[in-house]
């Protein structure tokens, strides 16, 4: 998943810089975003991955078995 960033501004006039949505692609956040915020007007939209490289992990079977075994 991603989140996306959103720059609104409101059906009256006021602008909200930060709203964070997590989607499966822009089109599933925007659309979670008029849900909250009808009528709004998007100023500006960033993508960015909520998986981090870091915090993933490949563990293989050895390694599995490796720690059973201590």
């Amino acid at each position: 998943m991603q989140k996306f960033n959103f720059s609104i501004q409101t059906r009256d006039g006021q602008r909200i810089v930060s709203v964070v949505i997590a989607g499966r692609d822009q089109e599933e956040a925007e659309r979670k975003l008029r849900q909250m915020y009808h009528h709004c007007e998007i100023v500006s939209c960033n993508a960015n991955q909520m998986d981090d490289p870091k915090t993933q992990q490949v563990v293989s079977v050895e390694d599995i078995i490796t720690l059973i075994s201590k």
